[in-house]
């Protein structure tokens, strides 16, 4: 059931990760670059890189908000605020950890076009996510929320 009141986001934000990615994927196969950087041994251990801080970006606020009975559903009403443990690191811990998944799954397969691609992901996420996401937390949770924002930065 939709709340009268949440941050108005109706595509769930993993899906517009996948989207992108599935066009990067579509636009290698069509225009193909030269993706011999991406065989070596270094980028596995780089793919690695991302893996790790993702896992724990994502079972962190994923308990956190398992514990507080909070939605991650976004066309649904936040419970409560969540300011604290992983969300003193950063505001948005879930969408930090899928860049991470995102940028480990580009190189395991080794897909420039996934690198272009990432600017305009950002930018999709922080306009249509994040910015709706946080005026209704600021609607719903008043100076609690803005004095987070103060503290807290928005990625990293």
């Amino acid at each position: 059931m939709i709340a009268k009141d949440n941050p108005g986001v109706y595509i769930p934000p993993p899906l517009i990760y996948v989207a992108v990615f599935v066009i990067a994927v579509f636009l290698q196969k069509k225009t193909g670059i030269d993706h011999s950087l991406f065989q070596t041994r270094s980028i596995l251990f780089t793919s690695i890189l991302f893996f790790v801080p993702a896992l724990y970006f994502l079972i962190r606020s994923l308990n956190q908000f398992i514990r507080t009975r909070n939605t991650v559903v976004t066309i649904k009403a936040a419970e409560s605020l969540q300011i604290t443990g992983i969300y003193k690191i950063t505001r948005n811990p879930m969408y930090v950890s899928l860049v991470l998944v995102y940028l480990g799954l580009t190189c395991l397969i080794g897909n420039w076009w996934n690198i272009i691609l990432l600017p305009l992901l950002l930018l999709v996420v922080q306009e249509y996510v994040i910015k709706r996401e946080e005026k209704y937390l600021a609607r719903k949770f008043g100076n609690e929320y803005i004095d987070y924002r103060q503290r807290v930065r928005r990625w990293l």
